[in-house]
């Protein structure tokens, strides 16, 4: 098997092991305490994340990420104050949604993202406007001084 098709299955089959978590921690009632300790910790290990991704610069999430998970379509773009990602498209996301799961987005996806871009540049503002779960896009603005 061509290792392209072996990542590919790989992503999708972690996909579906993260789906499969929200699902169950949401039929647990667990699942906003569980996201809230586990913001706590990203938040701490975000700048060593980012140093292991060999992410540099808040925008370098967006772009990484996706390159190693498959799963979110992101897009980036300079704005006055930083940049704005969106997404349009996002395994993941989908997964939940057929499994009629609780949304991942913050736990699995948002979360983590925040962390590695506060961990790259601590004065960084992150604003989650819009996600795929509840909307057409995920849409996040980052402002960097």
């Amino acid at each position: 098997m061509e290792m392209e098709k072996k990542i590919k299955i790989l992503q999708g089959m972690y996909a579906g092991a993260l789906a499969d978590s929200v699902l169950r921690l949401g039929k647990e009632g667990i699942l906003e305490k569980v996201t809230a300790e586990k913001r706590a910790e990203q938040l701490t290990s975000g700048k060593m994340r980012a140093s292991q991704l060999g992410i540099t610069k808040p925008q370098e999430v967006f772009d990484v990420l996706p390159e190693i998970f498959g799963c979110a379509n992101w897009k980036t773009e300079n704005t006055e104050h930083g940049f704005k990602a969106e997404a349009t498209g996002c395994m993941l996301c989908n997964l939940a949604k057929r499994m009629d799961a609780r949304s991942p987005c913050h736990i699995y996806c948002l979360d983590p993202m925040e962390a590695m871009v506060k961990g790259v540049d601590d004065s960084a503002d992150y604003k989650v406007h819009e996600t795929l779960w509840d909307g057409e896009k995920c849409y996040v603005e980052v402002s960097t001084r």
